[in-house]
C-alpha cells in the first residue's frame, strides 16, 4: 500500500487549528498544541533515518505536529518501516498512529482493540495526555453470584453477601448450594427470573398395601426483585403446580400419610398432590446496617417460619423422586393460606416470627382458601459460613388436619445443612405433640453428590413414629403409633439440553424396617423402586 497520501493527510491535519480534537479518545484529556504562525511557518530540517525498527518520538518545535503515540496495552501494532523524508514537506511526517475509537483508519491499519476484554480505564497514561484516575475493574458477573456484587440503582440484589442462600419462604440454605437459575426476564429496573420443572415418574411400591403408577409432578416459579431506594428492597414471588392433574389421591408412597382426598377419606400410603397455588407472596427488606435488615414477608399463600426449607427446595433432595414420609413432621406448612412473617436478618443470623393459618390445604386443589391468622411460630437460623445452615424452630398449629378438627399441634424442629464441592446434605429432627395427645418424633437424613457434570448419586434415610396408618376405628391397630424406617438411594444421569433446559434420567430403590405387627398389612420385607425423567428449566 502506498503511504504518501496518508503521510500528506496526516501532515495537513497537523496544521489545522484544532488537531487534538481529531485525536481525542473517550475518557482522555489531551493537550492542544498551539497553531503554527501563519506569517513565518517554520520548516524542519530533514530527519535522519532511523537506525532501529522501534520508533522514538522526536522533540517537537513550536507549531510542529503532536508526537506519535506509543502502542497501547491490548493493541497489536506492527513496527513501522523506516522511510525516507519527503523532499519538501511542510512538516516532519508523524509515525503511523494506532487505531483509536471513533476514527476511520485505512485498511492496512491494525484492528481496533476488543473493548469487551480491554477496558479503556485499564490503559496506562500516555505521553502528552492527562489520564483520569483509573476506575476499579468491572466485576466478573460470570464468576460471582449476584449476592456478591454491589447493588446497582434500580436493581434489587439478593441479601446476605454470599453468606447464605435462599430456600423456601424465608428459610435459609447453605450459600454453597447456589442460587436458582432459569430464564432471565429482567427489564425496567426489575430482576425477573423464571424456573421450574416437569418430573415424570413410574413407581412400584412393594407389599400388599403398595401400588404402582405413572405420574407427573410439576412446579413453576416466577420471582421479581426491585430496589426501592433508601435501603429498601422488594421481592415478589409466585409458585404454581399442576400436581392436581394426577388425581385427588396423589401417587403411591408406602408409609406416607396426611391430608384428605375427598373430605372424608384419609390419604394413607400415598403422597397427596400439591395445590395449584403454592406461593403468592412478597417480601420487603429495609437495611439497618452493613448486610443487616429488617424484613416483612407474607401473602395469601406463603410459608411460615417453621422447620427447614421444604424438600422440593433442598439441593439434597433434588433428584429424590418421592416426597419424604416425614413430610408432615418437617415442612407440611409450606403451603399455608395466610402468612405474615417479620424478622431481623444479618449475614450470619436470622430471627423471625410468623402468624399463619394452621389448617392444611383441603381436597380442592385449584382454589385459594380463606386466609386466617390463628397459629404462630418462631425460628432462629445460624449460617456461620457458606457451607452451613442450622435452624431451630417451634410452632403452635391450630387444627391442622381437616379430619381431626379438634386436635391442635405443637411442633419443634431442628436441622443442620451442609454443602460443599457438589455435596449437599441435611440431618433433621422433629417432635410433633398432639394437643391433646401423644408426642410423635421423626428423624431425616438426605444427601446428594454431583460427582461430575453428568453423574449424581443420592439417598435418604427416615425414621418416624406414625399413628395414622390404620384410620378405621374398627381395626385393632387403629390409633397405635408404629415406628417405621425407610432407606432410599439412587442415581441420576444429567444431560445439558439447548438453552436453559436440563434433563436428568435416573431411578431409586427403597427398603423398609418396621415392627412385626405390621407384617400382615405390609408384608415381611417390602421393596419399592421408582424410575424418572426430570426436565428442568434452569437449575
Amino acid at each position: 500500500m502506498k503511504r504518501y497520501p496518508l503521510l500528506a493527510a496526516c501532515a495537513a491535519a497537523a496544521l489545522l487549528p484544532f488537531p487534538a480534537a481529531a485525536q481525542m479518545m473517550p475518557g482522555m484529556s489531551m493537550p492542544m498544541p498551539a497553531p503554527a504562525p501563519k506569517a513565518k511557518p517554520r520548516i524542519h530540517p530533514k530527519a535522519a533515518p532511523k537506525k532501529t525498527t522501534r520508533p522514538r518520538p522526536a522533540a517537537s518545535a513550536p507549531g510542529a505536529p503532536a508526537p506519535a503515540m506509543e502502542a497501547m496495552p491490548g493493541m497489536d501494532h506492527p513496527a513501522p518501516e523506516a522511510q525516507a523524508e519527503p523532499q519538501s514537506p511542510p512538516a516532519a511526517p508523524p509515525a503511523t498512529m494506532p487505531a483509536m475509537p471513533g476514527m476511520d483508519m485505512p485498511a492496512s491499519a491494525p484492528p481496533a482493540p476488543d473493548h469487551a476484554t480491554h477496558a479503556p480505564e485499564a490503559m496506562p497514561a500516555m505521553p502528552g495526555m492527562d489520564m483520569p484516575a483509573s476506575a476499579p475493574p468491572a466485576p466478573d458477573h460470570a464468576a460471582h453470584a449476584p449476592e456478591a456484587m454491589p447493588a446497582m440503582p434500580g436493581m434489587a440484589m439478593s441479601p446476605g453477601g454470599g453468606a447464605y442462600g435462599e430456600g423456601s419462604g424465608t428459610a435459609r440454605v447453605p450459600a454453597n448450594e447456589g442460587a436458582m437459575h432459569g430464564i432471565d426476564l429482567s427489564t425496567g429496573g426489575w430482576a425477573l427470573m423464571l424456573h421450574g420443572y416437569a418430573w415424570g415418574a413410574y413407581t412400584h411400591q412393594g407389599g400388599p398395601r403398595g401400588d404402582k403408577e405413572a405420574f407427573v409432578q410439576s412446579m413453576a416459579m416466577l420471582t421479581a426483585a426491585h430496589d426501592l431506594g433508601s435501603g429498601a428492597h422488594l421481592q415478589l414471588r409466585s409458585m404454581l403446580s399442576l400436581d392436581a392433574l394426577m388425581g385427588a389421591k396423589g401417587y403411591p408412597n408406602l408409609f406416607a400419610t396426611g391430608e384428605t382426598a375427598d373430605g372424608t377419606t384419609h390419604i394413607i400410603d400415598r403422597q397427596h398432590p400439591h395445590d395449584l397455588f403454592m406461593e403468592l407472596a412478597g417480601r420487603i427488606d429495609v437495611d439497618i446496617g452493613k448486610g443487616s435488615s429488617l424484613f416483612l414477608y407474607g401473602g395469601p399463600v406463603a410459608e411460615p417460619a417453621l422447620g427447614p426449607s421444604a424438600f422440593m427446595h433442598r439441593a439434597s433432595a433434588q433428584y429424590l423422586p418421592l416426597a419424604p414420609i416425614t413430610h408432615h413432621w418437617f415442612d407440611s406448612t409450606h403451603i399455608s393460606f395466610g402468612v405474615i412473617t417479620a424478622g431481623v436478618s444479618t449475614p450470619h443470623w436470622q430471627l423471625e416470627g410468623s402468624a399463619f393459618r394452621g389448617r392444611e390445604p383441603d381436597q380442592h386443589r385449584w382454589d385459594i382458601e380463606t386466609p386466617k391468622l390463628d397459629s404462630w411460630s418462631v425460628r432462629a437460623t445460624w449460617t456461620p459460613s457458606p457451607a452451613w445452615a442450622l435452624q431451630v424452630s417451634h410452632g403452635r398449629i391450630e387444627s391442622p388436619e381437616q379430619l381431626e378438627p379438634d386436635l391442635d399441634e405443637a411442633r419443634t424442629t431442628a436441622s443442620v445443612q451442609y454443602a460443599k464441592g457438589g455435596l449437599s446434605t441435611i440431618v433433621a429432627f422433629s417432635a410433633k405433640k398432639k394437643l391433646p395427645g401423644r408426642t410423635l418424633t421423626a428423624w431425616l437424613a438426605e444427601a446428594n453428590w454431583d460427582i461430575d457434570r453428568h453423574h449424581s448419586i443420592f439417598g435418604r434415610a427416615e425414621n418416624v413414629a406414625n399413628d395414622e396408618l390404620f384410620p378405621n376405628i374398627a381395626d385393632p391397630l387403629h390409633d397405635r403409633a408404629f415406628r417405621v424406617s425407610k432407606f432410599e438411594g439412587g442415581y441420576a444421569y444429567r444431560l445439558k439440553l439447548p438453552g436453559p433446559f436440563g434433563l436428568a434420567l435416573g431411578g431409586a430403590l427403597a427398603a423398609y424396617a418396621k415392627p412385626a405387627a405390621l407384617d400382615a398389612a405390609y408384608g415381611n420385607a417390602p421393596v419399592s423402586y421408582t424410575l424418572f425423567a426430570k426436565l428442568s428449566l434452569g437449575h
